[in-house]
């Protein structure tokens, strides 16, 4: 092409304009003129949390200017996490964008959908909009942290524009009251995001939700967003009134004390148990302070419907009769210093388990508490307690998660072009876009990938992108938020494993050498007084070592102290076959 032909009859794109004037005469040669076209508008759908794990639960959808986030959770330590509270996620992409950002929806009050709003709203400040309950806990959340953002509460039914962004919120049944799923309008589609949601056999709102569905089918759905935590389950799922009536049944049958456990936020459950103390004639008493401050946020909302004079302080519980008292409490997970914990440790101030009780696990063990949670079971069990737990067979417990079934029931009313799967560990992402194919979804529209992965779509269609977004763990412990890394995880997982050796040298300032035999600290690698001969050989060695080293390198501690802990590392793996954390010391005198 004659890049210098008349502006005027330059090309067809209005896109591309000149960017010069009519030039000028000149016998000097001018330099090629370049015409570059704006970049095209993509689509962005950024997992930040929950692809690949079970918790963290963050989507960001980016497009030109706009951003919405959807969830804000945290997730919890693995087992290696040694004294690690919380992972959050990582919003630096999100940070460096915040004037971008439209609006952070919530599609429920779960912690692993709002538990990480304290530690990363202070960096957005963005709206936030959430339903009547989930936005009460969030305000409690905030509280606690001394922030006062303003919630806009929506509900299902209400559609909302952020950007370019419009969005539908569609109610859905869950473990947590007012659950709503998103429908997103998008300049290149429709793309209908579902977090955690069940369809209940029992209620009409299941079929209801599923017709829903079908009419935005009718319009075009380009991709589906879908949870995947219970894909490999095959079993029907259970209603949530066959719960209430399993539990109703266990009331009439026991004659001591009544003790109740389940997730502080599954409200109808909570509710179930309080008709049926109300019908046996039972006062509650609840333990465990998440349990009482989310009873206390519902009955404020109208969530909870309590009978007055059903509730009873639990400092007084002892003063009545056992077969006239339920107690509530926090522990469903075997959580450390958890009500239920500490009774089946016989830790608890109040409540000390006892033959004759009879306690109901209403929750099913999280994927990692499995441990825990059946620790817990067995001690409930070794004191006496007449124990139902939340297997299929006891039928105390629903899941509040779409098992395989109701899933392919979402996939075929929804009929998207491309498919995601969310929440969930890789096996379960894997077998959820397995699940899609087998419904006729081809292969190549169905993505698996994890947090930080890009999702682009346009005109062209749906990929995976080069792009990549930094979605690391960032930990917290205790007032720590993120100041605690992969290094300080390996000392801590090293010290739990093979202990630590401390070697303490005082020093003389003038001559450079020792004052004192070397002292030895070991805490969780050997007991010293069992072990004086090694206690006794790993001092000459440390004397030898440090005599050498001192001559070579006078005073270089540093290189001296780094010498020795590799040269007593090897002398102490050659006695015990253990390698402790070394710690040498000097100290100048």
């Amino acid at each position: 092409m004659n890049y210098n032909q008349n502006p005027k009859t330059f090309g067809t794109n209005p896109n591309l304009r000149p960017i010069y004037t009519q030039p000028q005469q000149s016998n000097a040669a001018k330099p090629i003129q370049t015409y570059k076209a704006p970049e095209a508008k993509k689509l962005k759908i950024i997992p930040m949390g929950g692809n690949g794990e079970i918790g963290k639960n963050m989507q960001v959808y980016e497009y030109g200017d706009d951003i919405i986030i959807v969830d804000c959770g945290v997730m919890f330590p693995r087992a290696e996490m040694l004294g690690i509270d919380l992972i959050i996620p990582n919003v630096a992409y999100l940070e460096e964008r915040k004037s971008k950002i439209r609006g952070m929806i919530f599609t429920h009050g779960h912690e692993d959908h709002i538990g990480a709003i304290s530690y990363i709203w202070p960096k957005l400040q963005c709206p936030l909009y959430a339903t009547k309950l989930t936005a009460g806990f969030i305000e409690s959340k905030m509280a606690e942290a001394e922030l006062k953002p303003q919630i806009r509460v929506v509900k299902a039914g209400d559609k909302i524009q952020l950007g370019v962004f419009k969005i539908e919120l569609i109610p859905f049944s869950h473990s947590f009251l007012d659950d709503v799923g998103l429908v997103i309008d998008t300049p290149e589609g429709l793309i209908v995001h579902i977090a955690d949601f069940k369809l209940d056999p029992n209620k009409l709102e299941s079929q209801k939700i599923l017709s829903k569905l079908g009419e935005f089918a009718a319009r075009g759905v380009k991709l589906l967003l879908l949870e995947s935590t219970n894909v490999e389950i095959k079993s029907n799922p259970i209603a949530e009134s066959v719960v209430h009536d399993t539990i109703a049944g266990i009331f009439g049958k026991a004659k001591g004390r009544m003790i109740v456990t389940s997730f502080a936020s599954a409200l109808d459950r909570i509710q179930g148990v309080i008709n049926s103390a109300q019908k046996h004639h039972r006062k509650v008493a609840v333990a465990g302070r998440s349990m009482e401050k989310a009873i206390d946020i519902a009955m404020n909302l109208g969530y909870l419907k309590v009978p007055k004079g059903i509730l009873t302080d639990l400092r007084s519980a002892d003063k009545i009769p056992d077969n006239q008292l339920v107690i509530i409490c926090t522990g469903s997970q075997g959580e450390e210093y958890s009500a239920l914990v500490r009774m089946s440790t016989g830790e608890h101030k109040q409540i000390k388990i006892k033959k004759g009780d009879t306690v109901v696990v209403s929750a099913g063990a999280i994927p990692g508490n499995e441990r825990t949670y059946h620790d817990t079971v067995n001690n409930l069990y070794r004191l006496g307690a007449n124990v139902f737990y939340g297997s299929e067979r006891e039928k105390v417990h629903s899941s509040g998660h779409a098992k395989r079934e109701e899933l392919k029931l979402v996939i075929a009313n929804v009929k998207p072009e491309y498919f995601l799967p969310i929440h969930g560990e890789y096996r379960h992402l894997v077998l959820h876009a397995r699940l899609a194919q087998e419904l006729g979804i081809p292969e190549a529209n169905t993505f698996v990938i994890e947090d930080g992965a890009v999702i682009e779509i346009d005109e062209k269609g749906a990929r995976i992108s080069h792009q990549k977004v930094d979605a690391s763990y960032v930990l917290v412990d205790g007032l720590g938020v993120g100041d605690v890394g992969n290094i300080v995880l390996r000392d801590r997982q090293a010290m739990a494993k093979d202990g630590i050796f401390v070697v303490i040298l005082t020093v003389d300032h003038e001559t450079g050498k020792l004052v004192t035999s070397p002292d030895i600290i070991s805490r969780g690698f050997i007991y010293m007084r069992e072990r004086e001969d090694l206690v006794y050989k790993a001092r000459q060695e440390i004397k030898k070592g440090f005599a050498k080293h001192n001559e070579k390198y006078p005073a270089n501690w540093e290189y001296i102290k780094k010498a020795m802990r590799q040269e007593l590392g090897e002398f102490l793996f050659t006695e015990t076959e253990r390698r402790p954390m070394i710690i040498p010391v000097i100290i100048e005198v």
